[in-house]
């Protein structure tokens, strides 16, 4: 069934097109991701699909009772609200119906017997609609969403203007999925997610029963999480069926045909041509006619037209003005704290020239602050740490703080490189998509993926020998994003970088180091490898390197560790005993559950008894076992919620 269709929608801003005749439609339980380039007007589309924006021309229908959630890419959180405050509203006409409910029942045990049964219709009605909308389980999902969106209860006091940009942006996501509404429109949602979040997001959208439209750059995401595509370019849209990787493929697959017929066509088009030429140089009236003849049918050919390359994306070519020694940094019992609070100790490391490290770990762990204990950028921290010969850092700040955002676009980059002329700098800012005027626009009005393509161009043109990234992938378009790993993949120096786009995992890393609050855990691999060693490792079935006991002087030890057979039939016995224990208990809870409802509904049938109308006190001790049963339930639910 179709929810939700647009038809011939157009939007500009002046003489700027953003969108043109667009068209399109999404069926009941579609999972749609949406792509393009920066500015290619995805936000402007989502905007107008929410109703937040009205399109210049051309309609948009959404089926009448369906319920629609936005998750923009800035939130609208009432300052003065503290965190727990936000998500109350979420459920205040649930807490009202229980308050409601509460109050019917005194009234019903001290009410005269003609009023009692008006008050147990309302009580009934109030019943089955709490029941409908998870009234008696809502507080336990409440929590668990919370704490997956990696809100403890620490946070619940806090105000919501105290919050980081990132903890704001998964705030209002965790609102909007306690919101479930029947479709949800996602702008980027995967922005300042870790990985174990991102995972856990994954599987709910993955149980989700609504309808999904998700405007991501995250590719690794989309996979899991769509089954079509709608791609936004050169202000038109275009609708693909699969998740990313099928549309990728099939895209390929369309432009190579397109092209081929394109070339077929252009050949058949020469070689008429040609033969007309021949027969009028030959000059007599037979073969004129006949060249007049197929001129005419050429005029009426309709031409392909040629099929466009991949969407610009930027160029990017790191280069190394000086080789650095083979040793680049090596740190030893690194601990790092903020007043009382240790984010993190005991972190060791040994980085080689030419490596490509990648660094993972849960938010606000304290990657960032590592990444500028290594870059000498902090110097406030315990441990040892050793800085290798000819190593000159370059460093990419994940907020782009280190650009000065009231200068222009050429300021900020000549600044640096003085003794380049406009014009060279000019064609360097085109290769990064900076052309015409946008160059002596301020720096303060670039958007994200703006920012973040400056702040690489600046990489670019630093000739660093060991490049240090936090979070460089975010803000960067899909061909953007392809465009940095292959000139990652191409660069002789080193690299560190801090990312939670699995993508770019599975592409560049030799190895990945997982931070911890008690150091630094090796996985000799990428993304699909470390998922199956942390696995593995979860189950007892393997045994990674400790970093602690490594030295230089050590040979590489195996991605692998012999576990002895006795060792690994006492682990798996261990692990079978353990989840035999979570099957019985889960076994054991959900009869619980279901024995309490049963109870409710018995109680609930009991007091509706007309018999004991008169009897209040009978009527008000049911009240309370009521009022016990539901406690109950309620933890009953969040212990099941937490197997």
């Amino acid at each position: 069934m179709i929810i939700l269709s647009a038809s011939g929608i157009s939007k500009a801003y002046g003489t700027d097109v953003i969108l043109k005749d667009i068209s399109f439609h999404v069926n009941e339980g579609d999972r749609v991701g949406m792509i393009g380039g920066n500015g290619a007007g995805k936000t402007t589309l989502m905007n107008i699909l929410a109703g937040r924006i009205k399109p210049d021309e051309g309609d948009v229908f959404v089926s009448g009772d369906l319920s629609v959630g936005y998750l923009a890419q800035r939130d609208e959180f009432n300052s003065d609200k503290t965190v727990i405050e936000e998500v109350g509203e979420i459920f205040r006409p649930l807490e009202l119906m229980e308050k409601e409910m509460e109050e019917l029942n005194h009234r019903i045990a001290s009410a005269p017997p003609e009023e009692q049964d008006a008050l147990w219709d309302r009580l009934t009605r109030l019943q089955t609609e709490f029941d409908r909308r998870g009234g008696y389980t809502y507080r336990s999902e409440m929590n668990g969403i919370l704490t997956s969106m990696a809100f403890g209860e620490e946070y619940y006091g806090q105000r919501t203007d105290s919050l980081s940009g990132g903890e704001r942006t998964r705030l209002a996501l965790a609102c909007l999925l306690m919101k479930k509404p029947d479709l949800l429109l996602l702008d980027e949602p995967t922005n300042h997610l870790d990985i174990g979040t991102l995972k856990w997001l994954e599987q709910y959208l993955k149980n989700y029963r609504g309808t999904l439209i998700i405007i991501s750059h995250d590719r690794y995401f989309l996979d899991q999480s769509v089954d079509r595509i709608f791609e936004v370019e050169d202000h038109g849209l275009k609708c693909y069926n699969g998740n990313y990787t099928a549309y990728a493929e099939q895209k390929r697959r369309d432009r190579e045909a397109a092209m081929r017929a394109y070339t077929k066509q252009q050949e058949e088009i020469r070689r008429q041509e040609d033969l007309i030429r021949r027969y009028k140089e030959r000059g007599t009236e037979k073969l004129a006619k006949r060249a007049a003849s197929r001129e005419k049918r050429l005029e009426h050919v309709e031409r392909l037209e040629k099929p466009k390359g991949d969407k610009r994306s930027i160029k990017i070519d790191f280069k190394q003005d000086l080789k650095s020694g083979n040793d680049v940094l090596k740190g030893e019992n690194i601990s790092k704290s903020f007043g009382s609070r240790e984010l993190f100790r005991n972190v060791d490391f040994d980085i080689k020239r030419g490596e490509r490290i990648c660094m993972v770990g849960a938010n606000g762990i304290g990657k960032t602050s590592l990444l500028k204990i290594m870059t000498g950028r902090d110097t406030a921290f315990s441990g040892y740490l050793r800085l290798g010969q000819n190593v000159e850092f370059g460093y990419y700040d994940q907020g782009q703080q280190l650009l000065d955002d009231r200068v222009t676009v050429l300021e900020e980059l000549h600044k640096d490189h003085r003794l380049e002329t406009e014009g060279s700098l000019r064609n360097i800012l085109g290769r990064f998509l900076f052309t015409g005027d946008m160059v002596f626009r301020t720096v303060g009005d670039l958007s994200g993926g703006e920012k973040a393509r400056l702040a690489l161009l600046k990489l670019m043109m630093s000739g660093a020998n060991c490049l240090v990234l936090d979070e460089p992938p975010n803000h960067l378009d899909i061909a953007s994003k392809e465009a940095f790993e292959e000139a990652l993949g191409d660069y002789p120096g080193t690299v560190i970088v801090v990312t939670h786009d699995r993508y770019f995992l599975n592409r560049i890393p030799d190895r990945i180091l997982e931070l911890s609050e008690d150091g630094l855990t090796e996985y000799l691999g990428r993304y699909d490898y470390y998922v199956n060693k942390k696995e593995e490792l979860a189950s007892g079935k393997a045994y990674l390197l400790d970093m602690k006991s490594k030295s230089a002087s050590e040979s590489p030890a195996p991605e692998e560790a012999a576990v002895s057979a006795r060792e690994q039939r006492e682990l798996k016995k261990k692990q079978e005993t353990e989840q035999r224990r979570l099957r019985r208990e889960s076994e054991r809870l959900e009869k619980l559950i279901e024995q309490l409802e049963q109870e409710i509904e018995d109680i609930q049938e009991r007091m509706s008894d007309p018999a004991l109308a008169a009897d209040h006190v009978k009527l008000a001790d049911l009240a309370e076992i009521m009022e016990d049963r539901k406690n109950e339930l309620e933890d009953a639910y969040e212990k099941w919620y937490g197997i």
